[in-house]
């Protein structure tokens, strides 16, 4: 599964925090540490596995399985408000 933040959104980065309004609704979103790590990295490029294995699991003290249930009950949520894209391959960068 690959993921990318969705170029219509606003976002500001808090003390590392991400704060994001979602362009469908208007709903915003306080991301946590582990969260924002996720999502500076959905460029559409790398698959949220190797988020998770290369980035998440590196950084935190999490394991494997619970880091990647977390990481896709995120994206489930974000991209219900069309704040992520995800594609079962490579998404390509928006200009």
């Amino acid at each position: 599964m690959y993921i990318a933040r969705s170029s219509e959104i606003a976002s500001r980065n808090l003390d590392g925090e991400m704060i994001i309004m979602s362009p469908k609704d208007s709903t915003l979103f306080t991301l946590n540490e582990v969260a924002t790590s996720i999502w500076e990295a959905a460029d559409g490029q790398n698959s949220l596995e190797d988020i998770v294995d290369n980035d998440i699991c590196q950084k935190y003290d999490v394991d494997r399985e619970t880091a990647l249930r977390d990481a896709k009950e995120l994206v489930q949520q974000l991209s219900a408000h069309g704040i992520l894209s995800v594609s079962e391959s490579r998404i390509a960068r928006q200009e």
